[in-house]
């Protein structure tokens, strides 16, 4: 029973229900009560736990998913929306707007000259001439246009003409018109792809162009004379949709320098700061500048009916509370030590303490900038890109859960109500996002916490910013659908060298009674060589039955109604097929894979219900539908020139994408090989599906074991993490912002609801933002991320995310409240479809000029005392560093010996892994593990973990007598010096000397001493922050990993890159000018 203090916690479908009443029944629940369940992880889950772009145009990047520029505050009509709403509620509501609004063209800023040069470096690109691409034999033709060119740079964004087909969205693709949906005719229709429209240049007309930084040993980069004075692809079936919230788009559409020093070495200038440094003046004192704010802070005074009376109390909202900190003046050429002592913070929006305890976590939805800028002209002028970045089913120790009869949402907008909306009264509510005053419904009136009546402020839903709904039933339009799982699995002669199979198939015989599902779960097998192998696995057969399609240019299905089995019906079936599969292909000389065909089976197979398909892949594809050539020349692998080939090759896997999205299927893909697999191209069945990429180079299970033992650890992952199906969502913002670029893994289906056929914890998402509409009467705005899923219990959810910022007009308030990692994570996602829409070298010259726009506009904009040196405020004091890190990063670098399969899947992560992950893949963690003490440690459970202090990247920073230790997020580096503490090699790694350490070394021992239980404790401790398993490699000098270890050294000079001090005076050169 619950408690009057508050819920019992739990995560997931199952657990008691609560029922809002003062009468308790545990036996009967009638449908119109109500139940409130705070979620915990189950079993099975571990606990926590996407191209330079314009910003909201300010970088031109084209890949990303373009999505019609609507604010999405406006309310629904016959000529712009469906008449279902959002999220599947089924209840009429009426217009607040005209629906003419949703066709407005944005308009370019005045500044802007439609005469000026073209430019194909910077983000910062207007593109606003007619523009005209030819599809399937039609010329389409469009306006691009600028809504928010705000890091100097403008990004097209389309006109819109009433009556003209909408083309089909797809994820991070360019857009291609298509036939119109059945329903959707009067939708508004963007124009063509603007990646094939005419440059412009930027209104700054007095500024060089910054370009690629100097090479590496040349006068500029080495500083020799600083300045004194810094101055629609067709789809072919269609079904109805199963969800309800689908129908807010209509039906499913169709779918048719030389160098003197060693690379890995520091720059000598560096030590052990920057002063004295020949040619950089001495510094004047550094002032912060002239406090903006003259007033105390004011007490924010809780309304009586509860934190949701949001307006009347933020109406003298200053943001003098903000802390001084952000804003302090750094000098990055003198200050050499600017890497915090432990994880970056994100910053505190600026809100009364009482609403900012019920804001969003930051690690679940987040914006590049804290503080909202009231007009686009501001924002413009900051040069910083407005985003959000979203980790939406991300596993949660606390969730509360609701079951109710009806849920509460604003009649106009379909907003959730949340605890941002303002209560006029006990029985009126005004939304946050649209300011329609709705009312509270009669059952909303009772709390079942507080068994109390007249209190909806009390609420759940008005006290937590992130909660999940149980949806009733006008949220399907079919029964959930169950759990169904198929296996892919490449069993040809290649891959059975490798070894992969007897991995697969081991992990699935110890996961199969931990599969999320319930007594419905399906389970299916395909093989495939040359040929087609199916698994008849119908209860009462007395072994599975191997079925043969030899004919791959006409693939079906031998036996339909028995190759997707309940699990529970047939599981011993399954068990000796797991058990018996290895064995079957050891002798086999197949050579062939013909992976499209065995695609083309898996989509007719799960086409009836929906699910996941899981391909196991390890060459590439040589046969049928699909087939591909070698696009890699190994010997430009260290060309200092545009990367090729990093778009597909054929537009078969994207266009079977969109055919399972249509039908509720997601593709996920291992690739398990030692040569190119074209991951570009193979990359799109799961990017278009909303699947996930696995990626395992060199894979072999006895030459490679390392990768063998991640293989393992990341399969049970896969195979156990929660899972969600048949999912939308759908991302909503205060009138007067819109959304226009998405970047991820997922469907576009209408300007901005994603198809999701599967949702995982792991997955994050990003999306930029404008400013429609000026700010200036708001002293907040609203974002909220609704996603609807079905549970593998089978139950309907809707998990709902709430994010309030405050509205600010002054430039240093926008960058006092700048999120650098936010914006970096953006920045990589937009630099990747820069890379492919473009060339690398533009999207490397954009990130740049990222780092040198926001650093002039704070230089002329904030800074009230010029002064000498490179001067930037503390809070993205950061940004710079992390470029140069980008710039590094193995999808962008360049000189570097870099496989085109390893830069397309570090683009791939880049765009789809959740920011917390994402930052230590662009900047790794160093520490030194040799000298670890309890000091400052921490507590948890009984076991005490050290907290080291973070390094600076760089070689400097090692010594030879010590033991360091690097996070990279997917692997862990243990570099040992060679003179390393006699102690620390006994005690901790279990050998004599340093002679005696093996060369392949990849895990401690477990021993019984104090230094070894510290550091085994805070290794453990950083695994545990994530929820797939980094390996651990120790390093010694002679080990070939060394070079991994080198190349990660961000602040040193490598052959073909600068130093970060180097970085910084090129920077630095820009800015002055």
């Amino acid at each position: 029973m619950m408690s009057n203090g508050g819920f019992s916690s739990r995560n997931g479908a199952s657990g008691p229900s609560y029922i809002n009443g003062p009468f308790q029944n545990p036996i009967t629940i009638h449908p119109s009560t109500q139940g409130y369940i705070v979620a915990q992880p189950s079993s099975t889950m571990t606990q926590s736990k996407a191209p330079l772009l314009p910003a909201p145009d300010n970088y031109n990047f084209k890949l990303c998913q373009q999505a019609t520029p609507v604010s999405l505050y406006q309310s629904p009509s016959a000529s712009s929306m469906p008449i279902r709403p959002p999220e599947g509620c089924s209840e009429p509501f009426a217009p607040s707007q005209p629906a003419a609004c949703n066709h407005r063209m944005l308009l370019l800023p005045t500044s802007q000259s439609s005469s000026t040069p073209p430019v194909s470096n910077s983000f910062c690109q207007n593109l606003h001439q007619p523009i005209s691409r030819q599809y399937e034999g039609h010329t389409h033709v469009g306006n691009a246009v600028n809504p928010n060119p705000a890091l100097g740079s403008s990004l097209t964004s389309m006109a819109y003409s009433l009556g003209t087909p909408t083309p089909l969205f797809f994820g991070n693709a360019s857009q291609s018109p298509g036939p119109p949906p059945a329903s959707a005719s009067n939708l508004p229709v963007p124009g063509p792809n603007a990646a094939n429209a005419v440059p412009q240049t930027s209104n700054q007309l007095d500024r060089k162009l910054y370009g690629t930084p100097p090479a590496v040993g040349s006068p500029a980069a080495m500083g020799a004379s600083p300045p004194l004075r810094p101055p629609g692809l067709l789809v072919s079936s269609v079904l109805p949709p199963p969800l309800a919230d689908q129908n807010e788009a209509g039906p499913y559409p169709p779918q048719a320098g030389q160098m003197s020093k060693p690379a890995g070495t520091a720059y000598p200038s560096l030590e052990p700061g920057y002063q004295g440094i020949e040619g950089i003046p001495k510094p004047l004192p550094v002032h912060p500048p002239t406090p903006l704010y003259g007033f105390p802070p004011q007490q924010y005074q809780q309304p009586s009916v509860g934190p949701a009376q949001l307006s009347p109390s933020l109406s003298a909202l200053s943001l003098q509370s903000q802390t001084p900190e952000a804003l302090r003046v750094v000098n990055l050429l003198q200050e050499r030590n600017i890497l915090p002592p432990g994880p970056v913070p994100a910053p505190t929006p600026c809100l009364p303490q009482d609403l900012q305890k019920l804001n969003c976590s930051p690690e679940v939805f987040c914006s590049t900038l804290t503080s909202i800028p009231q007009t686009q002209a501001l924002l413009n002028k900051a040069k910083l890109p407005l985003g959000l970045l979203l980790h939406p089913f991300k596993d949660l120790s606390q969730l509360p859960v609701v079951m109710s009869s009806s849920i509460v949402r604003c009649r106009s907008c379909r907003t959730y109500i949340n605890p941002f909306v303002s209560f006029l009264d006990q029985r009126r509510w005004k939304c946050n996002l649209c300011y329609r005053v709705n009312d509270v419904p009669e059952d909303f009136m009772y709390n079942p916490v507080s068994r109390s009546y007249g209190e909806p402020h009390k609420r759940p839903e008005i006290q937590n910013a992130t909660i999940e709904f149980i949806a009733p039933s006008e949220y399907m339009l079919r029964p959930p659908q169950p759990a169904v799982y198929l296996f892919v699995l490449d069993v040809s002669h290649n891959a059975v060298e490798t070894g992969y199979l007897d991995v697969v198939c081991q992990s699935l015989l110890e996961s199969l009674n931990s599969l999320p599902g319930d007594t419905r779960t399906k389970i299916g097998f395909i093989t495939f060589d040359s040929m087609i192998h199916f698994y008849n696995l119908q209860e009462g057969l007395s072994q599975p039955q191997m079925l043969i399609v030899s004919d791959i240019e006409e693939i079906f299905l031998p036996t339909p109604d028995s190759l997707l089995v309940n699990l529970n019906e047939c599981k011993e079936l399954v068990r000796d097929l797991l058990k018996s599969l290895p064995q079957m292909f050891t002798k086999t000389m197949e050579t062939h894979s013909a992976l499209g065909p065995a695609l083309q089976a898996s989509f007719k197979l799960m086409s009836p219900t929906g699910g996941r398909v899981s391909v196991f892949q390890t060459q590439l594809p040589s046969l049928g539908v699909g087939a591909l050539n070698s696009r890699e020349d190994p010997n430009q692998r260290a060309s200092a020139k545009d990367v090729q080939h990093l778009s597909p090759a054929t537009d078969f896997y994207k266009k079977l994408a969109l055919d399972c999205s249509g039908q509720q299927v997601a593709v996920d893909l291992f690739l398990l090989s030692g040569q190119y697999c074209d991951l570009a191209t193979l990359g799109c069945v799961s990017r278009y599906s909303a699947g996930s990429i696995y990626f395992y180079p060199s894979y072999h299970s006895q030459h490679n074991p390392a990768q063998t033992e991640r293989f393992q650890k990341d399969l049970k992952r896969y195979l156990t993490r929660k899972i969600g199906f048949e999912a939308v969502m759908r991302i909503r913002c205060t009138k007067g912002l819109s959304i226009h670029t998405f970047h991820g893994n997922f469907f576009v289906r209408s300007t901005d609801l994603l198809s999701l056929p599967n949702i995982n914890p792991d997955a994050g998402f990003a999306v930029q933002m404008s400013i429609e509409e000026n700010l200036v009467d708001m002293q907040v705005v609203s974002f909220q991320a609704a996603l609807l899923y079905t549970s593998s219990k089978g139950e309907r959810r809707i998990r709902v995310h709430t994010m309030c910022l405050p509205v600010v007009n002054s430039m240093s308030d926008i960058f006092a409240g700048a999120d650098v990692q936010a914006i970096t994570g953006l920045l990589a996602s937009m630099a990747v479809d820069r890379s492919v829409t473009a060339s690398l070298s533009d999207a490397r010259d954009a990130m740049t000029n990222a780092a040198i726009d926001s650093l002039i506009s704070y230089r002329t904009s904030v800074l009230t005392i010029q002064q000498p040196g490179l001067l930037a405020p503390a809070c993205l004091r950061l940004f710079p560093l992390y470029i140069l890190a980008l710039l590094k990063q193995k999808a962008f670098r360049t000189g570097t010996s870099t496989r085109l399969d390893d830069r397309v899947f570090a683009m791939c992560q880049l765009k789809y892994q959740p920011l917390m992950y994402l930052m230590l893949m662009i900047h790794p963690s160093l520490y030194r593990l040799d000298n670890l003490t309890d000091e400052g440690s921490l507590n948890i459970n009984d076991c005490t973990i050290p907290q080291p202090g973070m390094l600076q990247l760089s070689v400097e920073k090692l010594n030879s007598e010590g033991a360091f230790l690097m996070d990279t997020g997917s692997e862990m580096y243990l570099w040992v010096g060679r003179n390393c503490n006699p102690t620390f090699l006994k005690q901790v790694l279990g050998v004599q000397n340093y002679a005696t350490l093996p060369l392949n070394m990849n895990r401690l021992p477990e021993l019984d001493t104090a230094e070894s239980t510290r550091t085994r404790a805070f290794i453990s401790w950083l695994r545990e922050q994530r929820p797939f398993y980094p390996l651990l490699h120790i390093v010694r000098d002679e080990s070939p990993l060394k070079a991994s270890f080198m190349q990660n050294m961000i602040e040193d000079r490598t052959e073909s890159a600068l130093s970060y001090y180097e970085f910084l005076l090129h920077v630095q050169q820009q800015v002055s000018k």
